[in-house]
């Protein structure tokens, strides 16, 4: 019978073999880069979407640069928190910031992913501000239980820390629930083509927040090199498929979604709309203004030169020009 309440070691306090301590900071350099490479892409892509989409690319840009300022952190603690020994990496007190730096990140990213998804539903309205919040909260709360089971209370208490994860598993179903319940909604007035890429964007999104809990229990009833190995290599490819492949996808969605209000003149965009070298909307051109017959031309004045006194009278008002309706 498996005895919950027999001491467990966190994997940090695992020593690394030479090869296993190489392979570790080559997936966390890797994973860095990616992220930079991505923030980058982030930021060039910006004014691909309409500014009714603007909301997905602004959680976008915050995730790739959360994360990667939390792996730069990342690879400075594995740096300095081990140090070598005869046959290997022994880990010092600073070890454990190899991973806690992760919650810490999660904190803030995993709920601006689920915002990220959400901005591109066609939940709208006050419905949308609601699931919003509700799967923000559910998804911090997810995080926020998980880190207090292994760093607060759990210490080497088996059954303290899987109380937590077990708190954290409910928040976790709550937040898939709701993400769920929004794109189920959402898909029937998309396109196929968006509503094909908005569910492929939710299943990855899902199937990556599955990897945390397995790994969290791994952690708990596994220790050794080679575990701490096989979960660090596991978190920094999950980090990039869901941080950089996740938000690549939604993104697709957000363009797709702008050339819909293009092409319906519900929106306009000043650039075409080109997903994989082919054109899904013309430049969307602003339609023409019309003046209401009470309307006037708002007079125009030379910028005054340097030194010159502003005049404290306004100048005088042009008489009221009509405009044709017609």
């Amino acid at each position: 019978m498996l005895d919950l309440t027999r001491m467990s070691r966190p994997p940090w306090e695992a020593t690394l073999s030479d090869g296993q301590h190489m392979l570790v900071l080559y997936f966390l350099v890797v994973a860095g880069l990616a992220l930079l490479a991505g923030l980058v892409r982030t930021v060039l892509s910006r004014v691909e979407v309409g500014s009714r989409y603007r909301p997905a690319t602004v959680a976008r840009l915050a995730i790739v640069a959360i994360a990667l300022v939390s792996y730069g952190f990342v690879i400075l603690e594995f740096v300095r928190g081990y140090t070598p020994v005869a046959g290997g990496w022994r880990p010092n007190g600073e070890a454990v910031f190899t991973f806690a730096i992760r919650y810490m990140d999660w904190s803030v990213t995993v709920p601006l992913l689920a915002i990220e998804l959400l901005a591109v539903c066609a939940v709208s309205g006050v419905a949308v501000r609601t699931v919003q919040r509700l799967a923000a909260l559910g998804a911090f709360l997810m995080i926020l239980a998980g880190f207090i089971g292994v760093f607060v209370v759990g210490g080497d208490d088996r059954s303290t820390i899987l109380i937590w994860g077990a708190i954290s598993s409910v928040f976790w179903i709550f937040t898939d629930a709701v993400l769920i319940w929004a794109v189920r909604r959402s898909v029937g007035s998309l396109t196929p083509q968006a509503a094909v890429l908005l569910r492929s964007a939710t299943v990855l999104l899902l199937s990556g927040w599955v990897i945390y809990p397995v790994i969290f229990v791994i952690q708990v009833f596994s220790f050794g090199g080679q575990w701490t190995t096989i979960i660090q290599i596991a978190l920094c490819v999950t980090d990039v498929l869901v941080k950089i492949g996740f938000g690549g996808l939604v993104h697709r969605v957000a363009k797709l979604r702008t050339a819909e209000d293009v092409r319906a003149g519900h929106d306009v965009h000043p650039e075409a709309i080109w997903i994989s070298s082919e054109k899904v909307s013309d430049a969307g051109l602003p339609r023409e203004v019309y003046l209401s017959p009470e309307a006037v031309v708002h007079p125009t004045r030379a910028k005054p030169s340097a030194g010159a006194a502003v005049p404290d009278t306004e100048p005088e008002q042009p008489p009221d020009i009509p405009v044709d309706l017609g």
